[in-house]
């Protein structure tokens, strides 16, 4: 197609870009409506954009195929992804599988790399493990049996693998009988 107005051909359709439609990036023109992330397709600018040679991304996607690989890479707080990235067109060598080292570290031999809350039988990771009775709980699962009230690691007590407030321990597991009532002249002594 003949390039009568002598304008920039566009970094990613190749027609004409007009200045009123031109968005600038490292030396290239692109239409307002082509500055897009060549994977998710998701709107650009000058905040988002991350270029790899001719291509542009925004920065999560360009993270995913070109940024590190591995634990501790997430994007945020607490992620976990089980993207392999392969519409991103990374592959991976075949026959790649995680290692079955019989002979794993003390801490890889714990459920899943992490221990199991005794409430909800779900694994409890470090950044929300709250240790109490000698175990490791969510914080939320971190509460009274009975009551339900949220603990904390002076003011539960323990029976039987199960946690309680002091309160409710006292009602359902402490001495019963006459003289252990609650409340105020409950300890009287008459002659």
């Amino acid at each position: 197609m003949p390039n009568w107005g002598g304008g920039k051909k566009c970094g990613v359709c190749q027609k004409t870009v007009y200045f009123a439609e031109e968005v600038q990036c490292e030396g290239s023109s692109f239409h307002k409506s082509c500055f897009l992330c060549m994977v998710c397709k998701k709107n650009l600018d000058s905040t988002t954009v991350a270029v790899h040679g001719e291509e542009i991304y925004c920065k999560s996607c360009y993270g995913k195929k070109y940024g590190p690989k591995g634990y501790g890479y997430g994007q945020g707080a607490g992620t976990l992804s089980t993207d392999k990235g392969e519409s991103l067109g990374i592959k991976h060598p075949p026959g790649h599988r995680p290692t079955t080292n019989p002979n794993a570290s003390k801490f890889a031999q714990k459920i899943g790399g992490s221990e199991r809350c005794p409430r909800c039988n779900q694994a409890v990771y470090a950044a929300e493990k709250v240790i109490g009775a000698g175990k490791s709980w969510h914080k939320s699962c971190f509460r009274c049996a009975k009551c339900g009230k949220g603990l904390e690691s002076t003011t539960l007590a323990d029976k039987d693998g199960e946690i309680y407030c002091k309160g409710c321990y006292a009602k359902n597991f402490g001495p019963k009988g006459f003289g252990f009532g609650q409340g105020a002249g409950a300890l009287v002594h008459s002659e």
